[in-house]
């Protein structure tokens, strides 16, 4: 199978890994609308290729992703439909990930915000590097936790750092993130090539359809809870969209970032 006609994200197939990279440079690597669309695009169509048994998550450079590229209210025609739809299609992201057979792995390299942070938790294995950090600030920007953060967060670190790190908008280091449990190992950025991705490579000849099940006994559990939160989630989303709470914090994030 090939995987062709990606333009926001960098999608390439190496041997039995399929490797998906944030590039976005120019804006820390945030996630479009076609970022989104091509991530559910990937995590699909890698369900049917049986020659892959490891999906890996990046970025390129220094960052991991910023997270969700805000698009100017002045540039929408029809703000309403806009973020009904883009709820809509962050919501099959999301699903995508619940519904991927398999193993998903993230090699955080770097600064992690909003999406990048939440998407660790879906994943099956996450690992950092010692420069890689994490932040939530939903409530900050008026909103709420979004891809299942509310379930998983509390599930891996405990309640009492999960809402500290989802309501009251405090940061992650990668030690923090080793020592609660929500990365499993540390690496530095000068191994990547010699140890990291070697390792990765191993996993990846491991028996497939035993991978697979494995994946599928672990998550047996949790899958039916993630599409309810997931469906809980992006409805409670949807409407803080249109609270002026949200309204607010975006036109203070837009000012001050226009005086930087």
């Amino acid at each position: 199978m090939s995987y062709l006609n990606y333009k926001a994200l960098i999608v390439q197939k190496e041997g039995k890994l399929l490797v998906i990279k944030f590039h976005n440079p120019a804006k820390k690597n945030c996630l479009n609308r076609d970022g989104y669309g091509e991530l559910t695009r990937a995590l699909t169509e890698v369900n049917n290729d049986d020659e892959v048994t490891i999906v890996v998550i990046t970025g390129v450079g220094e960052y991991f992703t910023a997270g969700n590229e805000l698009t100017p209210i002045h540039k929408i025609n029809d703000v309403e439909a806009y973020i009904k739809e883009s709820n809509d299609n962050f919501k099959k992201m999301v699903t995508s990930f619940i519904n991927c057979n398999k193993l998903i792995f993230t090699l955080v390299n770097g600064p992690s915000i909003g999406i990048g942070t939440t998407i660790v938790a879906l994943s099956d294995v996450a690992w950092c590097a010692e420069e890689a950090t994490f932040l939530t600030p939903f409530s900050r920007l008026g909103l709420v936790p979004e891809a299942c953060s509310s379930f998983t967060f509390p599930l891996i670190m405990g309640r009492s750092k999960a809402t500290e790190v989802l309501v009251l908008n405090e940061k992650l280091s990668a030690q923090e993130a080793y020592h609660f449990h929500f990365v499993s190992r540390i690496f530095k950025l000068s191994e990547l090539d010699s140890v990291v991705w070697p390792k990765i490579r191993e996993y990846s000849e491991l028996p497939p359809t035993s991978m697979r099940e494995c994946k599928r006994l672990i998550n047996f559990s949790l899958r039916e809870s993630l599409k309810r939160v997931n469906d809980e989630e992006c409805e409670a989303l949807y409407k803080r969209f249109f609270d002026d709470e949200f309204i607010q914090a975006i036109m203070k994030f837009n000012t001050r970032k226009s005086k930087l």
